[in-house]
């Protein structure tokens, strides 16, 4: 089979109505943009989830392609552009760079690419989640590619005995590090634990491992969108792609994290604690709170770079006890209000509005007075 790329990029263009949903004119003129250009991709989708969109794209171009970039910049533009004769609440808001300059990488947008040849048959989902950070896949992806407890072929499947590499980015030092499972369990749950600093960007079968591939088989867009605003515009909303079956895991290995609802950064105004809440494509609409964080699985089988699909794999009444503990996680949190934990500790609030109402307060601190102790050498009262 021939090699092939499959591009899931995303980007908010702008909210309908606030932060909640995406409108049906904007994502219209993203594809008619794609329609116009589309001579270089074998296919494409367009969905969204809250207010953010995702191009999911095929062609055999690789990874990181400027073509591939600029039409999704293009159509990005187009969208905005509509959000903004709309008045649609932040409009274009992830476009922060001016023009496009190769690669939507450190321009706003984030993007997910996974390059590999096609199998016989070739299951992937793509998952894309609202209102939190990349670092809210790190523990899925772990759970996916190396947890037995729910990926029971870790086990019992020789195409996975190996295990699995996974390729951590540290964002904060622009460096990366790979690790492999099962003998680095220990040093890899020590980093993606602290998920707002190493993020999973992809994951790789090990060699020995007896299945039908040997590229990628996932990978996490990993783009942080306060690192080229320089200050909070909208969290960056992460999207994922993960291959599946014939020596990985199966589909309902790859979905199973997502019965357990963790908790994620993010939420309101991207300065609260809240769980990922697992749905269909037609209940992506973050309204409470702005949330809760909201997470959508478009499955497709790719088949001579074409996209069969989309499968919406959270439309299952399976997941029904997954939302419902969402809810009551959501509610737990939401009596905290304004108090630790559920709003973030103060250090991860640096690039939200938070600082400005602290240095608003700065000329009405006053020194704590203390009242003097006695001297050591000062002479003891008199014993009666």
């Amino acid at each position: 089979m021939a090699t092939i790329t499959l591009s899931a990029i995303k980007a908010d263009v702008g909210g309908y109505v606030g932060h909640a949903d995406t409108h049906p004119r904007v994502r219209d003129a993203v594809v008619s943009t794609l329609e116009e250009q589309e001579t270089f991709l074998e296919d494409y989708h367009v969905t969204s989830a809250g207010d953010d969109l995702q191009l999911i794209l095929t062609h055999r171009r690789g990874s990181d392609d400027e073509r591939i970039h600029e039409l999704a910049w293009t159509a990005f533009e187009a969208g905005a552009a509509v959000a903004g004769e709309l008045g649609l609440y932040g409009a274009g808001q992830d476009l922060v760079s001016e023009a496009f300059s190769g690669n939507v990488r450190g321009l706003g947008p984030g993007a997910a690419e996974l390059t590999f040849t096609e199998r016989p048959s070739d299951p992937v989902v793509v998952f894309a989640m609202d209102k939190t950070e990349p670092g809210a896949f790190n523990l899925p992806m772990y759970r996916i590619f190396a947890d037995p407890f729910n990926t029971p072929g870790l086990v019992i499947d020789p195409g996975m005995q190996a295990g699995f590499s996974f390729e951590v980015w540290d964002v904060e030092a622009d460096r990366t590090i790979t690790l492999s499972v099962p003998e680095d369990t220990y040093k890899l749950l020590a980093l993606i634990g602290s998920t707002a600093r190493y993020v999973i960007k992809r994951v790789y079968p090990r060699e020995g491992n007896d299945n039908e591939t040997a590229d990628p088989v996932a990978a996490v867009s990993t783009e942080r969108l306060v690192d080229v605003a320089g200050e909070y515009v909208g969290k960056d909303d992460p999207v994922a792609v993960v291959r599946a079956q014939a020596g990985l895991p199966a589909i309902g290995e790859v979905l199973e994290p997502f019965t357990k609802p963790h908790l994620v950064d993010g939420w309101m105004r991207g300065s609260h604690i809240g769980p990922v809440m697992p749905v269909a494509l037609s209940d992506s609409q973050t309204s409470r709170f702005d949330g809760p964080p909201r997470c959508i699985a478009a499955g497709f089988q790719v088949t001579d770079g074409e996209l069969i699909g989309p499968n919406d794999l959270f439309d299952d009444v399976a997941f029904d006890g997954a939302r419902e503990q969402a809810n009551e996680q959501a509610d737990y949190l939401r009596r905290q209000g304004p108090f630790e934990p559920h709003r973030l500790p103060e250090a991860d609030l640096e690039y939200t509005t938070l600082p400005d109402v602290m240095d608003a307060l700065t000329d009405d601190w006053e020194p704590i007075e203390t009242t003097p102790q006695p001297s050591d050498s000062a002479p003891s009262p008199p014993i009666e």
